[in-house]
């Protein structure tokens, strides 16, 4: 999978309290396939664009790690360094909605800008440095 560009929506999810629901809803009206994803008792869904094997975006359940994220389509902003943007944010009148968190190597968190707007900074994880080529032994 290659790295999203910095500046890029790299994601989108849409957070609701039924996402059984709202993942009908939406493979109706946009003809997107269904790819459930297990959360622990739970799925949330990869929504599927017909004949793409990547996913348009996400649709989640409020709950668990996503349990006070209000119904609303999340997009995700890819930066390259998530504690300057943070720290822009604030400089900018902006506010943290959720901490920075770890997630498997990227980094995320939730901002509202000045005007009430919500978004998701992610940064993504560094790339694995290449192996180095083995010395042949003499």
């Amino acid at each position: 999978m290659k790295t999203p560009k910095p500046g890029t929506i790299s994601w989108c999810d849409l957070t609701v309290p039924d996402a059984d629901r709202v993942k009908d809803f939406y493979a109706a009206v946009a003809g997107w396939g269904v790819m459930p994803i297990e959360m622990g008792g739970y799925n949330d869904y990869c929504m599927m664009p017909p004949g793409s094997k990547a996913p348009a975006g996400g649709i989640c359940h409020a709950r668990g790690v996503n349990a006070d994220i209000p119904p609303q389509w999340l997009v995700y902003i890819t930066v390259t360094n998530l504690a300057a943007s943070l720290k822009a944010c604030a400089k900018q009148g902006g506010t943290l909605v959720r901490p920075a968190k770890n997630m498997g190597g990227a980094k995320m968190a939730i901002i509202r800008d000045p005007a009430g707007a919500v978004a998701a900074l992610y940064q993504p994880p560094k790339p694995a440095a290449p192996a180095k080529p083995k010395r042949k032994k003499r």
